[in-house]
Order: structure tokens, then sequence, then C-alpha cells
């Protein structure tokens, strides 16, 4: 099949994607092969997703042994990967339990509504509002994005629900006045991501942290990219100080397939009782099976180390190549804020041209590199990004 014939066929495909005019057919770790052979290093992850790169043999292997075992059963009967990715997840964070799901936005929605049930069951009713932060991604489900404080996606789709308000980032005071009798949680992420890579200020998110403390509203954070090693700890939170009430994933944390999930801490454990909530694929067998390995792997002695060696490796590399402005983020997740007048998608196309795949946020270009990626794939990805810089010079 030629790469015409095959963008063909997307014609039967909703056209809801800007697509690249590339075909990837085949990966091994940081690389990857278009239709035509050509070669390139992958520093996105699928956007994040990949969490160690394409076709991980130790993945592939835990992937492929459950698969022949057991390839899906409904959550009315227990699994051995179901039950042992939910041990290591909350003796790795000291959070009491997991809700699983498929997908960030069902995750963010399953937050949603044990924070919601959380206050009703305790408070009665009219405690439902969740304050989330401008400029913050949460989903394109109806609820996650209402929830998501970005005006570019509150369009098209009216009405939205009821029970959202907005806070500015790291402005406490705009918090605080936005806090009333009705407020059951406050919902943040740690990096917004899809917001441009823009790190929280840590004061900020301890004092948010004391304050839901304090008023027994719940802090739900939203680890969806961040999470599963991303910024050079297991969760980013455990970065920040704080030990959050619920804690969404997904991502990286199936390596290549769907899953997401819900942690639940001290408070919220045993608040979404059956018949509450549920979804017909969390908790797949075949998913948890990779996501033990992707949890084993990452959680070795130096693993994670490593990730925010690299982290500050790509960083130095990327101060000397033409056109950046300076590099936000944390470990191998990092915006590369570029000099006034260069476009992150223009850099992006150059970029694939010249070997090597990246993403725009907004205004940046993006990184998130395989958490496993080789310091020779970094060298070959980074030479090749500094090619494509240099033609905006």
């Amino acid at each position: 099949m030629t790469h015409e014939q095959l963008k063909n066929q997307y014609q039967y495909v909703e056209p809801t994607y800007g697509r690249f005019d590339q075909s990837l057919v085949w990966g091994s770790g940081s690389l990857c092969l278009d239709l035509d052979g050509k070669e390139y290093i992958d520093f996105t992850s699928g956007i994040g997703v990949n969490a160690l790169g394409f076709c991980d043999a130790d993945w592939q292997q835990a992937v492929t042994e459950q698969l022949s075992k057991l390839q899906h059963t409904s959550n009315l009967y227990y699994t051995m990967p179901g039950g042992e990715l939910a041990q290591l997840l909350c003796e790795a964070t000291g959070m009491k339990g997991v809700f699983y799901a498929n997908s960030g936005a069902e995750a963010n929605e399953c937050a949603i509504k044990a924070a919601r049930k959380y206050s009703h069951d305790k408070y009665g009713d009219g405690r439902y509002e969740i304050i989330t932060l401008v400029n913050s991604f949460h989903g394109r489900t109806m609820a996650t994005i209402t929830a998501t404080g970005q005006e570019v996606f509150h369009q098209h789709f009216m009405p939205f629900l009821e029970g959202f308000n907005y806070a500015v980032a790291g402005d406490l005071e705009d918090l605080k006045s936005k806090i009333t009798p009705a407020t059951c949680a406050i919902m943040m992420e740690m990096i917004q991501g899809e917001g441009g890579v823009i790190p929280q200020n840590k004061e900020y998110v301890e004092a948010v942290a004391q304050l839901c403390a304090e008023q027994d509203i719940l802090l739900i954070v939203d680890e969806v990219q961040t999470g599963i090693g991303r910024t050079g700890s297991l969760f980013c939170y455990q970065q920040f100080g704080i030990q959050p009430d619920l804690v969404s994933m997904a991502k990286g944390l199936g390596g290549g397939l769907p899953i997401g999930g819900v942690l639940f801490g001290e408070k919220t454990h045993g608040v979404l009782t059956p018949g509450t909530h549920a979804t017909t694929f969390g908790g797949n067998p075949v998913v948890c099976a990779g996501g033990c390995q992707i949890i084993k792997t990452i959680t070795a002695p130096g693993f994670l180390e490593e990730v925010v060696k690299k982290g500050e490796y790509i960083r130095k590399a990327l101060a000397a190549m033409p056109g950046v402005e300076g590099v936000d983020g944390m470990g191998l997740m990092l915006g590369v804020r570029l000099k006034e007048g260069i476009a992150a998608a223009d850099v992006v196309k150059a970029a694939m041209a010249e070997g090597v795949l990246v993403l725009t946020a907004k205004t940046k270009v993006r990184m998130l590199p395989p958490l496993n990626i080789t310091y020779d794939e970094l060298d070959r990805g980074l030479a090749a990004l500094g090619r494509a810089l240099a033609q905006f010079a």
C-alpha cells in the first residue's frame, strides 16, 4: 500500500483531526518508520502514551502472555492483573483505592462524580460546584469540556453543564473569591499541558491544598499527562508536598493500550458504591497486565532519577540552539519557548522533515520523549531539531 492509498481510505474516517502528511507503520523504542521507509526519532510518545516507547520487549511480553490467557471479562469477576496493578499504584502513592476507566476524560468524569457524591453524602443537596483553573484542560466529554478552563473549547456544544467555576492559576485570592457554600472540590493540573506546558507554583499548590483541608473541599489532581513518571516522579503532585483526595491518570499507564483511572484517598475511598459508577472495559486484564509492567519498570531503582537527568540534558542542549528563548516543564515534559516571530507549528513541520517528531502546546514546541529513551537517540533527535530551528534563525 502507498501513502496516497492509505490517505484515500481515511475518507471513511470522520475529519476530526488535523493530520500530518505521514503514515507511521513500524516502531521500536524511540525510532519509527513511515510508509516510505523514512526513519524518525520520536519525541512525542503518542502525546505521552508510549511511556516506554514503541513495542518495549518486557511490556509486549506481559501483554501477549495475558492475551493468551484471558482477554476480557466483566467487572462482575476478579482478575489477577486488575488486582496487582491496583496494589502497585496504591502502595507507591499511599492512596487507598483505584477505579479503572478507559481514558483521561473518563477518569476525570469519575473524579467529578466522586467529589459530588462525597459532598452529597456528607452535606446533602446544594454542595456540588467544582472550581478549575483558567487555561486548564480536562477532556472532551460534556462534563470535562465544561471543567476545561479555555474558551476555545467552549464553542458549538451549548448548553454546558452547571456547577463549574474558574479561577486564575497562581492567584490564591482569586481562588478564594470563587469559593462558595456550594463548592465541593478544586480540580487542577500540576503542569498545564495542553495549556502550554506551564508548571504551577509550589507555594500556590501547597496553599490550595491547605485551603481544601481547612474547608473539607476535595482536592482533585489531574495527572493524565503528568503522571506515570513523566515529570521525574511517579506522579507530579509528589514533588509538590501534597496528598490529594482524588488523582486522575491515563496515557502512560497503558504503555500504548487504552486505560484511565482514579486514585482515591482516605476521605474518598468507598464513596462510589455498587451501582453508582461503572464502565464495561475498565480494568481490562490485558491492558492492566501491560500497566503492571510499566509501573514495575519506572519504579525500579534509578529509573526516575534518569528521567530527571535526561530532562536536564535536553534543557542544556536546547539552550544552545538558535531561536530558543527558554524551556518550561519538568522531567521529560518540556515546552520550548521560541523567539518572537517563530511559529511552533512551522518548527514541528521542519523538524519532521529533518527526522524528529515533536508537538505543539499553544506557542511552544512540546517534547514528551519516551521515558527510557537512550542518550544516543536523544542526541540524534536533538541534532535534527537543531537543524530545523536553524531554518528560522
